[in-house]
């Protein structure tokens, strides 16, 4: 086994200890959940993957970008479109119409794991955190190492009182990618508040 392949597996292998905390819901797709981009991304996403964890901060960011584009490319022209839309909408603020629009994308693409991802962000801003778990669930079963859900379900928890949950992502998250500054603090934040913690 490489040593690519060795960091991948012990990086998959934590996220699913991190998740196996949270409710029995996560990390379960739908078996209906099909979709021809997931394979495609990973592949693409798993060398950035593996530089992520030995990167830099000025790498790392270059790194997230590409992953980036990778994660926001559904395969069809329409899809993007709608997602790009959705993402104007919430970046001007207007959230029920980026629900809409992402609702969209979702009911046409419901395996492109953005979809999922950033309507959890729209609801995340609506303050509706329970809608937002569970797009962030959704999100991560499909594409478990996007630290970008990863970390808003940590916040998630941590906003919801489950701080051993939320402590136990943020740390995931910084060992795929170590430079990620808001786990960081969010892992040190949460630190003296986990159970069995010594203060």
């Amino acid at each position: 086994m490489s040593a690519f392949n060795r960091h991948l597996k012990s990086a998959l292998a934590i996220f699913a200890a991190a998740l196996f905390l949270l409710p029995p819901s996560l990390g379960r797709a739908d078996d209906s959940v099909t979709s021809s981009v997931a394979g495609p991304q990973a592949r693409a996403a798993e060398p950035l993957i593996a530089a992520l964890a030995e990167a830099d901060a000025a790498e790392a960011r270059q790194i997230v970008r590409e992953l980036e584009l990778i994660w926001s490319s559904s395969g069809s022209s329409s899809m993007d479109l709608l997602l790009r839309k959705g993402r104007d909408a919430l970046e001007r603020g207007d959230l029920d119409q980026a629900v809409g629009h992402f609702s969209a994308l979702i009911d046409h693409a419901p395996g492109f794991a953005e979809g999922w991802h950033m309507r959890a962000m729209a609801f995340f801003r609506m303050e509706e955190l329970g809608l937002a778990q569970a797009d962030l669930e959704q999100a991560l079963a499909l594409n478990p190492l996007n630290f970008q859900s990863a970390y808003g379900l940590a916040v998630v928890l941590e906003e919801t009182g489950r701080i051993d949950a939320a402590h136990a992502g943020y740390s995931a998250i910084l060992k795929i990618y170590p430079a990620h500054e808001d786990s960081l603090a969010g892992r040190d934040r949460l630190a003296p508040r986990v159970s069995g913690s010594d203060i």
